[in-house]
């Protein structure tokens, strides 16, 4: 077992403890070796729910306190086969991602250096070709909103150490601080100085270290902080880069801001995962580079649950949490009642649980009918009322009026249909440009020529091929056919 050292930040730390791999390239690697062991999926799922103290005896005590007990729910978790997915994303990005940035590896560190010094001597060069052969890669969890993707998403990272410090590794000295995970929000100006300052400001929150005022104070340019915060990222041994709310980007800048991204994975080794809304889905539709880069296990959609096994689980989970001084039994009619209000969005699910259970309480009903929850749906859900609406109707044109409750299909795997389409649309390219070469080169004689015969008598080109029979210049028919005007009278006024 690690033993915990808190730093001047006040930040806890864990004391590096080292493990072997069954798989080769994870061992000889300090930055690997001192991540948590992998786990199956039970103990996966042990490690993610997350209940909420519970006493039946608390049915029994005063009104007053129990509307205060039943915001407990609020820190229900209960894992579902996508968090193991999210969980298993997230693991293999970091650990990948650290197989090409060994801190032992002579080639790496001769790499390290000759970066530094060229950010030093500010002669990088971001979109520059580089020897480095990364390993690190990028995923992607787009979501609707309120199915809880951010709340997964750290409710993994609490289970892998944000600081880990190492002093000694296989006997050799070895003093480093590694970061194995941050997390960033998308600028909503697109700003890549913002996404720079913000990611100078988490570090120093973490490490009490002084990077934001040293770059700040410095007044340097974008282009200037850019490879420097690559740089920073190596130095602290960053294992994954999260982006939360990626749809946030705004038209003009999301091609710049990830043109960065690829080069924090290609030239500095960091995996990436993007968060997002289906709103952000044509980001990585349109950058091909991002989206080639996702493994087949690298994309993540989520859409609301349909009202199947799944959400019957969910409900089933989060309803014998009651403080009320009847239980009520989860029947069908109260299953289809769920889902009818909420639309299997897993946030809207809990609201309605904690809300109806407190309408429940404070009118002394202490009860959970269909006329309560249907009261509390429509005064809790009024705002969301036209998305829900929407989500219900399966009208494409409707849901599409609310980018954030879009539900994104998937056949076989989204980004795969992406990259496919990406290909395509280069090989239709690459086509079109063979024709128009083939005709250029295509030999005199082969190919009928047109006739003015076969040109429409309202085609202008009609005119060109009679003006060569009159005599008459291709400009005086024009004329003519009132198509242009008669400059003269300009000339002479």
């Amino acid at each position: 077992m690690s033993k915990n050292v808190i730093l001047p930040s006040g930040m806890e730390a864990h004391e590096a403890k080292y493990m072997d791999f069954p798989i080769p390239e994870y061992n000889h690697n300090p930055f690997i070796q001192a991540l948590p062991p992998l786990v199956d999926k039970q103990e996966i799922i042990k490690k993610l729910t997350l209940t909420p103290s519970y006493k039946e005896e608390e049915r029994n005590i005063d009104s007053t306190y129990r509307l205060h007990i039943i915001q407990r729910l609020y820190k229900f978790f209960q894992p579902l086969p996508i968090h193991i997915q999210i969980w298993n994303m997230i693991n293999t990005s970091i650990m990948q991602g650290y197989i090409a940035r060994n801190p032992f590896d002579k080639e790496y560190k001769r790499y390290v250096n000759e970066t530094g010094k060229q950010i030093i001597n500010r002669t990088y060069e971001i979109n520059r070709s580089i020897n480095f052969r990364t390993t690190a890669s990028s995923g992607i969890l787009i979501g609707l909103s309120g199915m809880g993707k951010t709340t997964a998403v750290n409710a993994v990272l609490r289970h892998i150490p944000q600081i880990i410090i190492h002093n000694r590794y296989n006997g050799q000295h070895f003093s480093r601080i590694q970061t194995p995970h941050l997390t960033l929000q998308a600028p909503h100006n697109s700003s890549l100085k913002a996404l720079c300052l913000q990611f100078f400001m988490k570090i120093d929150e973490l490490l009490q270290t002084n990077n934001f005022k040293k770059y700040v104070s410095r007044n340097l340019s974008v282009d200037a902080m850019l490879p420097i915060m690559g740089q920073v990222a190596q130095n602290v041994g960053l294992g994954i880069l999260v982006i939360d709310e990626i749809q946030h980007l705004q038209n003009r800048g999301i091609q710049q801001m990830m043109n960065y991204f690829v080069t924090l994975m290609n030239s500095f080794g960091v995996s990436i995962i993007f968060i997002g809304t289906p709103a952000s889905y044509h980001i990585f539709q349109n950058e091909l580079r991002i989206a080639r880069r996702v493994s087949g296990s690298g994309e993540i959609i989520w859409n609301n649950m349909k009202n199947d096994k799944e959400f019957r689980f969910f409900l089933e989970s989060i309803w014998r949490f009651q403080w009320i001084r009847r239980f009520t039994s989860l029947n069908d009619d109260l299953i289809a009642l769920f889902y009818e209000e909420t639309q299997g969005i897993s946030d809207l699910i809990v609201q309605l649980f904690v809300n109806a259970q407190y309408l429940a309480i404070e009118s002394g009903k202490e009860e959970l009918t269909v006329r309560l929850i249907k009261k509390v749906a429509e005064a809790q859900f009024r705002l969301m009322k036209p998305m829900l609406d929407a989500i219900r109707s399966g009208n494409p044109y409707k849901i599409s009026l609310y980018e954030d409750i879009k539900r994104i299909e998937i056949t076989n795997s989204s980004m795969r249909v992406m990259k496919e389409q990406a290909i395509t649309k280069n090989e239709k390219e690459k086509v079109e440009i063979k024709k128009v070469m083939t005709n250029k080169l295509a030999v005199p004689g082969r190919k009928r020529m047109i006739k003015a015969a076969d040109y429409k008598e309202d085609d202008i080109r009609s005119l060109f091929a009679h003006a060569v029979k009159s005599g008459k210049s291709q400009y005086q028919l024009l004329l003519d056919y009132g198509h242009i005007d008669d400059m003269t009278y300009w000339r002479e006024w």
